[in-house]
């Protein structure tokens, strides 16, 4: 199962923004059920590309970084990052620029 962009899920909010609260929590309902069953068969959804003890637990792994809050969990990561862009995108993503340049400064 892709939980990442999930188009079910991007349905449901889609549904939800333009007032649709009824389709929206029937397509929740079904990304949930859908979640149900790849747990139970044993599927592996999850993104996470290190390997570590909480792999495919979400509630333990999401628990640990929020307790710890050193980084976001790798799941995370590219949907924060896309979020930045579009913020960053405010400034004509002059941050990114800065940002780049910084890291090329910071290269031997």
């Amino acid at each position: 199962m892709k939980i990442d962009g999930n188009k079910k899920e991007k349905a449901a909010l889609a549904a939800y923004d333009q007032g649709d609260r009824v389709l929206a929590a029937r397509l929740e309902e079904e990304f949930t059920e859908e979640l149900r069953l790849a747990i139970a068969n044993g599927e592996d959804y999850c993104s996470c590309t290190s390997s570590c003890e909480k792999h495919g637990n979400c509630v333990e792994c999401v628990a640990a970084h929020r307790g710890h809050q050193g980084h976001l969990p790798a799941c995370f990561r590219e949907m924060v990052n896309q979020r930045l862009c579009e913020l960053s995108g405010l400034t004509e993503h002059t941050v990114i620029g800065k940002i780049k340049e910084e890291r090329r400064k910071d290269r031997p």
